[in-house]
């Protein structure tokens, strides 16, 4: 048996095995790797200088993106099974799709740890890329009913301008709650369920009334309450991670315009005061 020479291990060559009594084999493939294709998502991390934190900066923008794909996928189906009116295997989707939630809202932790003078040293190469453009959020705010024809423009030049678009038409969670709503008697008025898809939603004072009935008889309407606790939880939520962000951006930025030319906290803080499912947390005034 030839002895491995100095500096080579026991594996020889990249991607081959040697063996201990001639020859060489194929290394058998990592079936994880091959599975989830870690080495196409490694090797998708390019810095563009020599900043510490950019690397970080790069791959926890990429696992927001990846959660923000996460939701969308758990929020279709729930949406899905209450068009079915499947309202268990909603639930249990909602209640999954809630610890993907809490992930998002941790992933802040690392950018607040990094300082504006850390940031500063890598923040020029961005150029016009902003938070702002992601299409995988804009996608997910239209599926929780928060729909905006003009928040499309944005994404009009890149490849996913089709995929938001076509979002943006497609029936919200909260349009598949209420006609849900509907089916199982409740007063949800003809002009809240014929809205056009794609129009922004108002709260309307028939849901309300609804979701009254509902939190006023919740052992009568008991997986409906489940049901509207579930999609509060959701809101919260998203509350929490939009506040958290503004929160990022004043300790990254101050008072400075956001990344790409974007308004950054003025934005932020408009639209942090904004809650998915608006009469769910109106009716608590009446309860």
């Amino acid at each position: 048996m030839t002895a491995a020479r100095p500096g080579e291990d026991v594996h020889g060559a990249a991607g081959t095995t040697r063996c201990p009594y001639g020859g060489e084999a194929e290394a058998p493939p990592t079936a994880y790797a091959e599975y989830a294709e870690m080495d196409a998502l490694l090797a998708l991390q390019h810095p563009r200088t020599s900043a510490a934190t950019e690397p970080g900066f790069i791959i926890m923008s990429q696992v927001m993106e990846l959660l923000f794909k996460l939701l969308r996928i758990e929020f279709t189906t729930a949406r899905d099974r209450l068009a079915d009116d499947d309202v268990d295997a909603a639930l249990w989707t909602l209640r999954r799709a809630g610890s993907v939630q809490r992930v998002a809202l941790s992933s802040w932790d690392f950018f607040s740890a990094m300082t504006p003078v850390e940031f500063a040293e890598f923040r020029d190469v961005l150029g016009t890329a902003s938070g702002f453009q992601s299409a995988s959020y804009r996608r997910l705010e239209f599926l929780l009913g928060n729909k905006n024809a003009r928040l499309v423009l944005p994404h009009r030049d890149a490849s996913s301008h089709e995929a938001v678009h076509r979002q943006l038409y497609e029936p919200s969670l909260y349009d598949a709650v209420l006609a849900l709503l509907r089916r199982r008697g409740l007063p949800v008025a003809d002009a809240a369920l014929a809205r056009p898809c794609e129009a922004p939603y108002e709260p309307h004072d028939s849901v309300e009334r609804a979701w009254r009935e509902v939190y006023g008889n919740s052992a009568e309407h008991h997986t409906l309450f489940l049901l509207g606790e579930a999609l509060t939880d959701v809101a919260e939520s998203f509350a929490r991670w939009r506040y958290t962000h503004l929160t990022v951006v004043q300790r990254m930025l101050g008072a400075k315009p956001g990344t790409g030319g974007t308004e950054g906290v003025p934005w932020l803080e408009r639209i942090s005061g904004h809650r998915f499912f608006p009469e769910l947390w109106s009716v608590r005034s009446l309860l």
